[in-house]
């Protein structure tokens, strides 16, 4: 934040400034965790299933912080502190998100969907960072805690902002889109995701769709043109569609896909209704066409010519843990795709994997979450997907995944191993990895599966540098 004061913070979150901190003291931050917490910050406890902020208060202001919110008015007022009651700390991040977001005229982009939410926001910021200055959500502050802590971050260099919008029930995206007020909304696709929660992908296409009702009319919606589900909402909405897909029908499209797989990088034409131009993607696996699509029709909205979108997808980076390419030794790769996972993201995982130019592929591969009574069919569908995609070898972690160890023993993959849990693979993976192996690692968050990861650079010997 800049240029805010702890009085403005008490109006704003409908506070009353208590102690001897003066009521002009400039703030830059609000924290709620206090060991990220640094001196001036104001800190700002919530009440968890596991935690009481309010607990930490002490420690807070031990650690240098000016002030903090509380929901509780203390008995001792600390010397040159600042205390702001509230009646409930768990409504301050909404109330000041509204609040500052509020002085901000800029272009907002909401970003939401079942798969590829993340690397849709990568390519998009580095896309309009070729002309803007661009602010993002951070991480995987997606929710409607990290969306508004991260509107915090804006300041008046800001040209243009980007906002990923994640949920897993109805009326999250309402409450995110609330604060964002999007000019633009991008929905990448409609897939199984949270299907337990929403019942169907209906429902999550209506929870998705929640945003456009906190767009102007003027607003405009880019839609993945390829998704069906997606196309039900032409003549839906108020605001423009544009749609974006593999296909010439759509308003953004490419075409002469061509893969170099020495330098792992994409080569295609991009068609948009303005400019033709080359790209080069610096990434794999062919479903990148989308998020760079996506991204393109972002910058030309915003005023980018053809050339500038083609040196800004060149700055893409993708997030830790989204599709990471770690080259080890040995001409061993890892395929570090283990933030989360969905059957449709796991698909496009064993196609890039099964792309790649490596001997012999193995996929670790754990549970898909949150799909309710369609998981044993949607692991036992990904079994399938192994054996079509000519994966020599599965290695399948947790209760779920023992359905698509089945599947794939069924669809006769050459090598399948199913354990319980991560510590019980660990021996056979080691054994497993030789040189010239490619080794995809993926399951939904809660499983960790970035210690696997981490466990295969353990044992990978680094990657070789070239004689100068």
């Amino acid at each position: 934040m800049e240029d805010v004061t702890l009085a403005q913070l008490a109006q704003a979150t409908g506070g009353v400034l208590l102690g001897d901190a003066h009521p002009f003291t400039p703030v830059s931050t609000v924290c709620y965790d206090t060991r990220e917490l640094q001196a001036g910050d104001v800190f700002l406890p919530l009440v968890g299933e596991r935690a009481d902020g309010h607990t930490f208060i002490d420690q807070a202001l031990k650690k240098g912080a000016a002030a903090v919110f509380t929901a509780r008015k203390p008995a001792d007022l600390a010397p040159g502190k600042g205390y702001i009651l509230v009646e409930d700390t768990a409504d301050v991040p909404r109330a000041l998100a509204a609040w500052y977001r509020a002085r901000f005229a800029i272009p907002f982009v909401s970003i939401t969907g079942s798969v590829g939410k993340t690397t849709t926001k990568d390519m998009v910021v580095a896309v309009l960072s070729e002309k803007f200055s661009v602010h993002k959500t951070p991480g995987n502050h997606n929710n409607t805690l990290g969306v508004p802590m991260a509107l915090l971050d804006l300041t008046a260099e800001h040209q243009v902002s980007v906002i990923e919008m994640g949920m897993n029930h109805t009326g999250e995206i309402d409450f995110i889109s609330a604060l964002v007020q999007p000019k633009l909304a991008l929905i990448t696709n409609i897939g199984d995701a949270h299907i337990e929660n929403l019942g169907s992908r209906e429902g999550i296409l209506a929870a998705k769709a929640e945003v456009f009702a906190h767009m102007d009319d003027d607003g405009l919606a880019i839609l993945n043109g390829d998704d069906e589900l997606l196309m039900t909402l032409k003549g839906k909405l108020k605001q423009k569609i544009v749609t974006c897909g593999a296909s010439p029908y759509n308003d953004y499209y490419v075409t002469d896909l061509d893969r170099d797989l020495a330098t792992d990088v994409l080569h295609c034409v991009l068609h948009t209704p303005k400019a033709t131009a080359e790209l080069t993607i610096p990434a794999v696996g062919d479903y990148m066409i989308y998020p760079v699509l996506m991204a393109a029709a972002v910058g030309e909205q915003l005023g980018m010519t053809g050339e500038e979108i083609a040196r800004g997808v060149l700055r893409y980076a993708p997030t830790k843990m989204r599709m990471n390419v770690i080259d080890r030794g040995a001409q061993v790769r890892i395929l570090d795709d283990s933030y989360n996972a969905n059957p449709q993201s796991m698909r496009a995982g064993l196609q890039t994997l099964a792309s790649t130019q490596r001997d012999f592929k193995i996929a670790i591969l754990g549970d898909m979450l949150e799909l309710g009574p369609l998981g044993p069919g949607m692991h036992a569908m990904i079994g399938q997907i192994i054996a079509e995609n000519h994966i020599n070898c599965l290695v399948a972690i947790g209760e779920l995944a023992r359905h698509t160890a089945q599947a794939a023993e069924d669809a006769q993959v050459p090598q399948v191993y199913w354990f319980e849990t991560k510590e019980e693979a660990l021996p056979t993976i080691a054994k497993l990895v030789e040189p010239g192996s490619a080794i995809l690692v993926k399951a939904s968050r809660r499983m960790a599966f970035e210690e696997i990861v981490q466990y295969l650079v353990s044992i990978t010997p680094e990657k070789e540098q070239p004689t100068p």
